[in-house]
């Protein structure tokens, strides 16, 4: 008798699980999608709590097939999710972490979307319970959207559905050596080698759950692992994304949610030393992807803080620093008939801090907040000065037919 190929495997890596785990297992053996087509993948990593144990009390009464596999504790979550992921047979997997949970009919909702819309990445919306959760990606469904086209990028938890095919013809595994981060890098390359992008939004497909003891938070032992991540993820953008708007776009990601937060209000309350290594270990990084057009699409003070960094510039960045985090509004001031909006955030228009007016420039979302901003200007000319070229060639060509 020949068993049939499962849809989907899910990877569930565990450490130190319970009692998490239970709601975690229940919501797998409450899906909706036939048993017959799904398979577990359990890696205990070296627990000392009983989830070892009442994993293979699950695969013992669970109506699916279920694999546990137990081993040393390999230090992170990119062993586990790899070796689950070495033994995988489904179409798809789906890594699961087992202090969170499905949502109901998850599965059957996801694996179908991507079959219908062959798609390689399915994102099911996701909700936090006592932690906060990514938001601005699940607007609507969209059957098929790539990175560029959406946000995304915003969201590179390896809580996804992937078409295993892509996995193992790229031979994508989670990269061990890097202790946070690991899932952004592989979530991120899967994107951009993806043949379309698949998002369920109208649907709660994953619980992230917020652990009373804390135990889901990244663990932060160093920030120079920040620095390791947000190395990783740029260089793999670089990689795959040829120099202009579309890397820029994209390296708004690393730049402003692993790289800013380390120049954020945590920065007043480093010591001298741990500051002067955090601009040694930006420096690099930002030379190598520091660009205008990535500067362009962020906020004044997000701009401002990394252009201080950029330049080496830290008796400019606690000033600054210290008047985000007091959240204060920056005045306004509008020029050119209300067509430019700069902020005025501290050093703006100091002559001994010579910074450039350019980095105070409001882009349009961010200025359209203030009254008295008038869209357009230089922009809008130039696109009307090309619209009227291209009007009078049209002209020429169809006199020059006639």
């Amino acid at each position: 008798m020949t068993v049939a190929q499962p849809d989907v495997s899910v990877i569930i890596g565990a450490y130190e699980a319970m009692p998490y785990l239970i709601e975690c297992l229940s919501s797998v053996e409450a899906q909706t999608i036939d048993p017959e087509r799904v398979e577990v993948i359990a890696v205990d990593d070296g627990s000392t709590d009983g989830t070892g144990k009442y994993l293979e009390e699950f695969a013992e009464r669970a109506p699916m097939h279920v694999l546990v596999i137990r081993q040393e504790n390999s230090g992170g979550p990119s062993g586990p999710r790899n070796v689950g992921l070495s033994k995988a047979t489904g179409r798809y997997v789906f890594f699961l972490d087992a202090d969170d949970r499905l949502g109901p009919e998850a599965l059957e909702r996801m694996v179908g979307m991507a079959d219908r819309a062959g798609t390689d990445v399915v994102l099911g919306k996701v909700e936090g319970v006592n932690r906060s959760a990514p938001k601005s990606m699940w607007g609507k469904t969209v059957e098929r959207t790539d990175v560029f086209s959406s946000n995304i990028k915003f969201t590179l938890s390896a809580q996804k559905l992937f078409r295993r095919e892509l996995l193992d013809r790229h031979g994508m595994r989670f990269d061990e050596s890097l202790f946070t981060g690991e899932d952004a890098l592989f979530t991120m390359e899967a994107y951009l080698r993806a043949n379309g992008v698949s998002v369920v939004a109208d649907h709660t497909c994953y619980y992230l759950v917020g652990r009373d003891d804390g135990k889901h938070v990244t663990k932060s032992g160093s920030y120079a692992l920040r620095f390791d991540s947000a190395r990783a993820l740029m260089n793999l953008i670089a990689e795959h994304v040829p120099a202009g708007g579309r890397r820029d776009q994209l390296m708004v990601r690393p730049l402003t949610v692993t790289l800013l937060p380390q120049f954020g209000p945590k920065y007043l309350t480093d010591s001298e030393e741990i500051r002067r290594h955090k601009f040694e270990l930006a420096k690099p990084l930002l030379d190598a992807h520091w660009t205008e057009g990535a500067a362009q699409r962020l906020r004044v003070h997000e701009r401002l803080r990394l252009h201080l960094v950029a330049e080496q510039r830290p008796e400019l960045l606690i000033e600054v620093v210290k008047f985000v985090k007091a959240k204060k509004q920056a005045a306004a001031l509008l020029e050119r008939k209300g067509r430019r909006v700069y902020l005025a955030y501290p050093h703006f228009r100091d002559r001994a801090a010579g910074i450039p007016d350019s980095v105070y420039l409001a882009e349009p979302r961010e200025a359209r907040a203030f009254p008295g901003y008038r869209e357009g200007g230089a922009h809008t000319f130039v696109r009307r000065a090309v619209r009227k070229a291209r009007r009078v060639l049209t002209s020429r060509e169809v006199r020059s037919a006639a």
